[in-house]
């Protein structure tokens, strides 16, 4: 079989088996993105019918995420040390294992067991899916348009989530957004072996455990810290000594990273100018985003009186604009680069965005809303696709796990981060009153706010990104 190729070298179009494994770690990774979300409708009927207090509800949400943002980082480097097909399919194992037994828990405890085991085959597959992608396209349009889908299916993933997991619920039962994922586990699993060809790595040493240790610890204190803090407040002791807990351990990451003889994460990577400042875009992209849909859901649900199950259809019209920024961002970032494919989505959705501050106590603002998001939608996709090109281009491929790690954990601790922050913010305009008025000023308010960090980070990203290139000395990988 033949194939074109640019004039730099790389393939213009795609063989049959790079589609294959396409197809595969896109299910994969889009499966994931569902999970993040498909129970968010139904804590309150899972609540019911496991016996959880009201107060503990979060810890459906939150266990998942301590455990896929805590180890994501540690996970990314084990790829890249001992097998990048070995941790992907034995992260899809553990995940289908665990979901076979959310669906089946008669009791909070069992749940949350499965609910940290799903965690921690994310912080596995994701990572490792996403090297094994890059590693199979070689930098250039093919690894773009393959960044760009990957990244459209993911942002669609989590709005599916949500409509999934209210249609099930209400059809069905609540047990079914586990049992779902069970049959899609096994078909990965079987197919993957045949499928993913993985890169030759040899390790020389053994894994940096002083760095695991200090980074892991950092992750799950900061991710913990950043949730009870949207709870509780932040400047009561338990989050607050979280949030300081987290910053010293991070720290000491660093300093642990800078003597260590085979670092987790060597100190050069994160000095490299287009991961650090890549990953600054994804941050914000996924913060802002993630928390922009929690403000739309308190419109939705607190002003106008939506349920749940409305709430998430109407971000279907989100999910749609997704799929469309994916499928324009890897051309983007092939005619453009990923610095204007940032700065242009960046301020495609801090203007639609902004848009939302006009929204009334009416139904008839429902189409604002719709609009604003679907075009907010195009500009998050293709600030999230430049971000991905960005932090893991320049890197070699037996370093892609790492690079892949560390946009992954960019993405987690952004969606842990933005709902908290806005969620004080329309906490202290509402001043506690919960009446449709007071929710809606505390939102506009919070909607502002979210527009400027978007628009700000996007024009600071693509100024750092302008300069030249900096010279990057020789070094050996393990």
């Amino acid at each position: 079989m033949t194939t074109t190729t640019t004039a730099a070298g790389a393939p213009a179009t795609m063989t049959g088996r790079q589609k294959l494994v396409l197809t595969l770690l896109l299910g994969s990774q889009f499966m994931i993105a569902v999970d993040f979300s498909i129970l968010n409708v139904a804590l309150p009927v899972v609540g019911e019918g496991l016996g959880f207090a009201l107060a503990d509800l979060q810890w459906i949400a939150t266990s998942f995420a301590l455990a896929a943002a805590g180890f994501t980082l540690l996970f990314g480097r084990i790829a890249d040390l001992f097998g990048r097909k070995r941790l992907f399919v034995g992260g899809m194992a553990l995940l289908g294992l665990s979901s076979a037994l959310g669906g089946l828990a008669a009791s909070p405890e069992v749940l949350l067991t499965a609910r940290v085991l799903q965690g921690l085959a994310t912080a596995a597959v994701t990572p490792a899916g996403l090297a094994l992608l890059t590693t199979a396209f070689r930098e250039g349009p093919l690894r773009d348009r393959a960044l760009g889908l990957n990244g459209a299916l993911m942002s669609a993933g989590f709005t599916t989530g949500a409509i999934l997991g209210g249609l099930l619920t209400e059809l069905l039962s609540w047990r079914w957004a586990f049992f779902i994922n069970v049959p899609v586990a096994a078909a990965v699993v079987a197919l993957a072996p045949s499928l993913l060809t993985d890169s030759r790595i040899v390790c020389k040493h053994r894994l940096d455990l002083p760095g695991a240790v200090t980074v892991t610890g950092g992750l799950l204190a900061l991710v913990y810290g950043l949730t009870r803090a949207g709870e509780s407040g932040w400047t009561e002791p338990l989050p607050l000594g979280a949030l300081i807990a987290g910053a010293g351990l991070l720290v000491a990451f660093w300093f642990v990273e800078q003597r260590s003889p085979a670092p987790l994460v060597p100190v050069r990577i994160m000095r490299r100018r287009s991961v650090v400042w890549g990953n600054t875009a994804g941050l914000v992209a996924f913060a802002t985003e993630t928390s922009l849909v929690f403000l739309m859901t308190l419109y939705l649900q607190e002003v106008l009186g939506y349920s749940a199950l409305a709430t998430g259809l109407a971000f279907g019209v989100l999910g749609v604009g997704t799929v469309v920024g994916g499928l324009l961002g890897g051309r983007a970032v092939s005619r453009f680069g990923g610095r204007s494919t940032i700065l242009g989505g960046g301020a495609v959705q801090a203007a639609a965005t902004v848009s939302l501050v006009a929204l009334g106590t009416s139904g008839g603002w429902l189409y604002l809303l719709l609009a604003a998001t679907f075009v907010g939608g195009v500009g998050n996709m293709l600030l999230i696709v430049g971000f991905m090109v960005t932090a893991t281009s320049g890197v070699a491929d037996s370093e892609q796990g790492l690079a892949t790690g560390l946009a992954t954990m960019t993405q987690q601790v952004g969606i842990t981060l933005g709902i908290p922050v806005m969620s004080a913010i329309v906490a202290a305009r509402t001043g506690g009153h919960a009446d449709p008025q007071g929710v809606l000023s505390g939102v506009g308010v919070a909607v502002a706010v979210n527009s400027a960090l978007v628009l700000g980070a996007s024009l600071l990203v693509a100024h750092r990104l302008g300069g030249p290139p900096r010279k990057e000395p020789a070094h050996s990988v393990v």
